[in-house]
């Protein structure tokens, strides 16, 4: 046995000897809610070892149909994985040739059509957050991530949440395709940085010194350019840089702005410091890269199509990362280089950690997340379905720091608030001229990447057409906006809710998550050959970004 293969089967059965304790203390719960159970009971089953290929990558590519490129490009910065190729040629070793998301492949209309809107109305508007947070606060034998944001004290005006966790919303642009609300869900980030970053220089907690500290972070992150350091020779250009929420210079000690003086509020970054500020001071700012300790909690919901924002109480899914680790300039280039190695080798990925404590990647991040059970209660996620959440998050080369939002984030102070797409403009890619929603609708002919949307399709390619005009509607200087590109309507969105849920009864996150409305025609059941065809038909992208020209 490959002595990663053998790697890959350890995890699992190292969660075995923790599982016992875990189980035997959960069956004390109240209401026999446990949500670690099924983990448990899984433990030692490796499950597909490819789990980390998602349904997109299984998308036919026929007449040219590209949604590889949003994921699939050149890379940037400290991300290096240049994996355009992946657009012309399917790499697939022979066990990942066979599709395993079988679920896209079923007609789950009939069973959505035994739903009706009332019952799947009150299903989605219960809340099973708080009962997992409660279940988990009172277990003392559990090592992972127990959700301490009360999202039932709310967030203020300034998007902080108001149990002091340190968590702030962030309102982001969804990435393209399947991310979109009208192909099944709604979601909402927030972020949280360390307590240092939090504190100024004496250790007393500070606002002010917490949002600087974030808007550094969102410069870093969120600007498609590099931009100037601190001692930089010569003036920093003004017109670049990156819009933030009024912030102090003079917490800094560094002219972000440019001017040449120091202010108490200034609204734009075009000069990154060499170290965050307060009680951070030590920490270096890195471009594109985020400190150790910062957090993601990302929840996926239903859609509930009266509420604007579109957000359901109830959660599909919840996931937590954390930047346990962060690797120098050398570490991040030989991590690319072990899984370039491993991949010619034909073994699987490898992510050490185990559902209990969540998965790492090669470059620091640990991930755990929930996903419903039967009941609808939230649950730890298996080893294999934690698997899937390891591709997008380590393993495409459009990300930053093998993240999304934040660099997708709406700048400056409208971005730090709950997430809504009414009003968010769509903007284009970076170094893009056209909207983003308009360029991937051209490009990969139709609003998901299996071209199943009907509702999308009738709306926007009338008669087999791009409707061009129509989609420029929601573009900046359009009469409409993000929401109106790509929410559902209420019928289609109430569809999907129920299809979720029939899978949600079936138990079978196994074979997929996402559902369609009817069976999908335009994803494959087996990968023959190695060509996608995309490269013959000169249909390869190599611009794809997840930065944004706002």
């Amino acid at each position: 046995m490959p002595a990663r293969r053998a790697r890959l089967l350890s995890a699992p059965l190292a969660f075995a000897a923790v599982s016992a304790v875990l189980a035997a203390g959960a069956r004390c719960g109240g209401g026999g809610y446990d949500p670690l159970a099924t983990a448990a009971a899984r433990a030692g089953d490796a499950g597909n070892p490819e789990a980390s290929i998602p349904p997109m990558c299984y998308a036919t590519t026929a007449s040219g149909a590209n949604g590889c490129w949003t994921c699939h490009t050149i890379g940037i910065g400290p991300n290096t994985l240049a994996d355009h190729e992946l657009q012309r040629e399917t790499t697939f070793s022979d066990a990942a040739r066979k599709n395993p998301w079988t679920n896209l492949l079923e007609d789950l209309s009939a069973a959505a059509a035994r739903t009706s809107d009332a019952e799947i109305l009150e299903y989605i508007r219960e809340d099973n957050y708080a009962p997992l947070r409660e279940a988990l606060a009172a277990r003392r034998d559990y090592p992972g991530y127990v959700p301490d944001l009360d999202l039932g004290a709310g967030l203020d005006e300034e998007g902080f949440a108001r149990d002091g966790s340190g968590f702030r919303a962030v309102r982001y642009k969804p990435f393209p395709g399947s991310f979109w609300p009208t192909n099944g869900s709604a979601g909402d980030v927030f972020l949280r940085l360390p307590a240092a970053f939090r504190e100024d220089a004496s250790g007393a907690p500070s606002r002010e010194v917490y949002k600087l500290n974030l808007a550094l972070l969102e410069a870093a992150i969120a600007s498609p350019s590099p931009l100037a350091r601190e001692g930089a020779a010569g003036p920093a250009d003004a017109a670049a840089g990156r819009e933030v929420e009024p912030v102090s210079e003079l917490l800094a000690g560094v002219d972000l702005d440019g001017d040449g003086a120091l202010e108490p509020a200034v609204t734009r970054i075009v000069r990154l410091p060499a170290r965050y500020a307060g009680g951070a001071a030590g920490i270096p700012v890195r471009a594109w890269l985020y400190p150790r300790g910062a957090e993601l909690l990302h929840s996926v919901r239903y859609l509930d199509p009266d509420r604007p924002a579109l957000l359901a109480a109830r959660m599909k899914e919840l996931r937590h990362a954390r930047k346990v680790d962060e690797p120098d300039d050398w570490a991040i280039a030989r991590a690319y280089e072990r899984e370039a190695e491993e991949k010619d080798e034909g073994q699987p990925p490898f992510h050490p950690g185990g559902p209990e404590v969540g998965l790492r990647n090669a470059f620091g991040w640990q991930i755990q997340a929930f996903i419903e059970d039967e009941q609808g209660r939230l649950r730890l996620q298996t080893a294999e379905e934690h698997r899937a959440c390891m591709g997008c998050h380590g393993a495409v080369g459009v990300t930053v720091d093998h993240t999304f939002s934040l660099a997708r984030k709406v700048p400056g102070a409208a971005g730090w608030r709950h997430q809504d797409l009414r009003g968010m403009p769509d903007v284009p890619q970076a170094g893009h001229a056209e909207p983003e929603v308009l360029t991937y609708l051209r490009r990969a002919r139709g609003a998901d990447d299996y071209r199943g949307n009907a509702e999308m399709l009738a709306r926007f390619f009338p008669g087999g057409a791009l409707d061009e005009a129509e989609v420029r509607r929601g573009a900046p200087g359009g009469d409409r906006d993000l929401a109106y590109l790509v929410a559902p309507s209420r019928e289609r969105a109430l569809l999907l809710d129920k299809a979720y849920r029939a899978l949600v009864r079936a138990q079978r996150f196994e074979a997929g998550r996402d559902v369609a409305l009817g069976p999908a025609t335009g994803i494959l059941r087996v990968v023959e050959g190695e060509s996608t065809g995309l490269g013959e038909a000169q249909r390869v992208y190599l611009d794809g970004r997840v930065h944004l020209a706002w």
